[in-house]
């Protein structure tokens, strides 16, 4: 059975002007054809070659010896190379585009975006990119260490466990729900310090430096918020996770050591529920 999105050995079973075509067994009847500029000079009948089957402009099963950026069980970072009126066409290192319906969108894309995305055969049997169902995808054998600085690639956020991120375009890794996310978007690249290495290979990630060196851009961030609030913060560290995140962008915990670090410097007072300048 022919795999369309893979790669696959077949022998070459028929020769003729404009290729040679293969099949998965010599007496097999099913055939599909490999374009002439794709022959090796050494081919013979009989022989094998490894090929990767899709579909070309008219819609026919064809093979290719060209290695495409992505196969079926795959993630890989692919370029828009332009957007249509139904879904966007990306750069897949194949002679026809590989479609990415706007359903398979987790965020609106432009020409000249990189997207990272999978494959999938669709009800029309047809090959089409999805920017959806990456996690299962994503590798969990990495051996980046707590402390490690990775880059890594945002496909996906959650109201309940935070931001997807795939390390290197290809390793399972989070950012938890409890650090500010508002500024990122899906597609960013960023650059993260690994804060765990789960059991099962996943990586814990942060935004923020350790925290003795974060302590200090922390504080400086609650005076400034102070001064907007006209010198008097209405609310100290044993407000709500959820009301710290929204007034300061800080978790409760680097909320906390902050105010602690500006209370022994005598920056500030807290008293009556509020804090102020000292």
């Amino acid at each position: 059975m022919f795999k369309l999105g893979e790669y696959q050995d077949l022998y070459y079973v028929k020769k003729v002007d404009f290729g040679v075509y293969l099949a998965e067994m010599p007496e097999d009847e099913r055939h599909v054809l490999l374009p002439a500029k794709q022959v090796p000079p050494e081919a013979e009948i009989g022989g094998k070659i490894r090929v990767f089957l899709y579909k070309d402009s008219s819609d026919r099963m064809i093979a290719t010896t060209n290695a495409p950026k992505i196969a079926i069980g795959e993630v890989a970072p692919l370029t828009v190379r332009e957007v249509g009126q139904i879904g966007a066409f990306l750069d897949w290192g194949l002679e026809k585009d590989l479609f990415l319906p706007f359903k398979e969108m987790t965020a609106r894309v432009s020409d000249g975006d990189s997207v990272l995305a999978r494959i999938y055969v669709d009800k029309s049997s047809r090959l089409c990119a999805s920017m959806k169902g990456l996690y299962e995808l994503l590798r969990t054998d990495s051996t980046y260490q707590k402390d490690d600085v990775v880059k890594g690639r945002v496909y996906e956020f959650s109201d309940n466990f935070g931001t997807f991120v795939a390390v290197d375009d290809k390793y399972s890794a989070r950012i938890a729900n409890s650090e500010d996310h508002r500024n990122l978007a899906v597609g960013d690249v960023i650059t993260a310090r690994v804060t765990d290495v789960k059991p099962d290979g996943k990586l814990d990630l942060t935004l923020r430096e350790r925290a003795y060196a974060q302590m200090e851009p922390d504080a400086e961030k609650i005076l400034s918020l102070i001064d907007s609030y006209g010198g008097v913060l209405p609310f100290t560290e044993k407000a709500t996770p959820e009301v710290i995140m929204r007034e300061t962008g800080l978790s409760k915990a680097a909320f906390k050591r902050a105010v602690g670090r500006l209370y022994k410097d005598r920056k500030i007072t807290i008293e009556g529920g509020k804090i102020r300048r000292g």
